[in-house]
């Protein structure tokens, strides 16, 4: 369960109590070390104190037999000193602070044992089982005699012999300080391993990834920002790859589906000005007397079905030619007014014919490069289909001139179109009536070849109702030769 709890705890945390728990049993035990050394260093600076006593007696001993114990001691005064003076048997020879001398070997206490070894020596031991009171003993050989100085263990030597507590106060505090700046520390380190941490689990899931969430200003941040920025690229690499590879493939299948499409329109098409031709022929092989009247409207027949077979063919042609990037296609300087001037030139009694005005304003324009053919169709085409199934009364032809490109548009104030027939307007042999756009001999491919020679110029083109009544044809050709 501990274990389950402290896997729980986010890294930086595990990372920080065990940072506190290294600090603790450091910090502890240099503090453990400091205090008993700091008391050592007081015990042995008391013992060097009553050392100096110890001295003096020993003095005397080896100068005179008698011991002028106050004389000596009185330099360094202590409340309830004792002095002993000990011979190397362990006898006491001599104490200011009993009456009576003990007859017990005194070589066993400590102080006694580390004199008579190494000449001087220092232990706290309780006086008495009686008494109960501990003494700081001091003692100190030379020659036969040991001379022995000890203080009652009270209250102000305790203090005197305690370590400064101070310093452990201080070592506390400035652990917590270490402790507080260790926390932010690895806190900042946590913050790296956390997104990155998220980030792994994101990456392992296939999330999306974006690099937005700012790191830390250092080193780890600036890795660990490099490591997301590189997977989210490489994420959007594959991404856009994947996109490229379904659009490649949408775009196939539609080339695919047009193609099919466009064989069974021209199939469909091609039939019937045939299968026209062939029935008017067959009628006139079949009937051979058949009355000139007759015969001559048969013939007409067969004439407007073969025109119109020419007419598709030729624009299949030039749809062909287009779509295979017009390698063939000539480009030089035309004069745009000239071949709009020619075009309604031509459409002057057809329009007069339908009572309807052909205005066109498209003048002083200057050359740009392109195929006059090409244009030539495109004017022609829209004029055309205008005439054929718009019901108009008025078509204007007008062109802007922007520096950059000419916008040419051609209005009528016919029918228009219904909204959702326009995105469809330039497919091949899409037709809004079909039955009325056969009996008017097109061929469907009039707007589809206008977008292929605008495109081909590096122009655009769209068609749009217009707001009073009609249809208008805007496209833009790029300015200058």
């Amino acid at each position: 369960m501990v274990m389950a709890s402290w896997t729980k705890l986010t890294y930086y945390r595990r990372l920080f109590i065990g940072l506190v728990a290294y600090s603790a049993v450091l910090v502890g035990s240099f503090a453990i070390f400091q205090y008993y050394r700091e008391k050592d260093f007081k015990a042995e600076e008391l013992n060097a104190r009553l050392q100096i006593i110890n001295d003096r007696i020993l003095e005397d001993l080896s100068d005179t037999d008698s011991v002028h114990i106050s004389t000596a001691i009185q330099p360094h005064s202590f409340d309830g000193l004792r002095i002993s003076i000990i011979n190397t048997e362990g006898k006491v020879l001599h104490d200011n602070s009993l009456d009576s001398l003990p007859g017990s070997n005194h070589l066993g206490r400590k102080e006694i044992a580390d004199a008579m070894k190494n000449g001087e020596g220092y232990t706290i031991r309780r006086h008495s089982e009686s008494t109960g009171q501990n003494y700081f003993y001091s003692a100190k050989r030379r020659g036969e005699y040991i001379v022995r100085s000890a203080v009652p263990y009270s209250v102000t030597l305790h203090q005197l012999l305690s370590a400064d507590y101070g310093f452990l106060w201080f070592t506390l505090g400035m652990t917590a300080l270490m402790c507080l700046i260790g926390y932010f520390a690895v806190r900042r380190i946590g913050i790296h391993i956390d997104r990155l941490n998220r980030f792994a689990e994101k990456a392992e899931r296939g999330e999306q990834i974006f690099d937005s969430e700012p790191f830390p200003h250092d080193e780890l941040g600036e890795i660990s920002a490099n490591i997301i920025r590189l997977y989210a690229r490489l994420q959007q690499a594959i991404a856009d790859r994947d996109k490229e590879h379904r659009q490649a493939l949408h775009q196939e299948q539609e080339k695919i589906r047009i193609k099919r499409e466009l064989t069974n329109n021209l199939n469909h098409e091609l039939k019937t000005p045939v299968a026209a031709i062939h029935v008017c022929l067959e009628t006139l092989i079949s009937h051979p007397d058949m009355q000139p009247q007759k015969r001559n409207e048969f013939i007409k027949r067969s004439f407007r079905a073969s025109e119109r077979l020419s007419q598709l063919l030729a624009d299949i042609s030039s749809i062909t030619r287009l779509e295979e990037g017009g390698v063939n296609i000539v480009s030089a300087p035309v004069v745009i007014a000239d071949i709009a001037a020619e075009v309604c030139e031509e459409f002057v009694v057809t329009a007069t014919e339908k009572n309807v005005v052909l205005r066109n304003n498209i003048h002083r324009v200057a050359p740009i490069s392109g195929n006059a053919a090409l244009l030539a169709s495109v004017f022609r085409n829209l004029i055309g289909n205008a005439l054929a199934y718009s019901g108009a009364s008025e078509i204007v032809l007008d062109c802007k001139d922007l520096g950059d490109r000419l916008v040419i548009t051609v209005d009528d104030n016919g029918c228009g179109v219904p909204p959702e027939q326009l995105p469809r307007l330039f497919e091949r042999f899409y037709r809004v009536d079909k039955g009325r756009s056969r009996q008017a001999g097109g061929t469907g491919l009039g707007l589809s070849i206008v977008k292929n020679a605008v495109i081909w110029h590096g122009g655009t083109v769209r068609v749009e109702n217009r707001r009073c009544g009609g249809l208008r044809v805007t496209f833009t050709l790029p300015a200058g030769q």
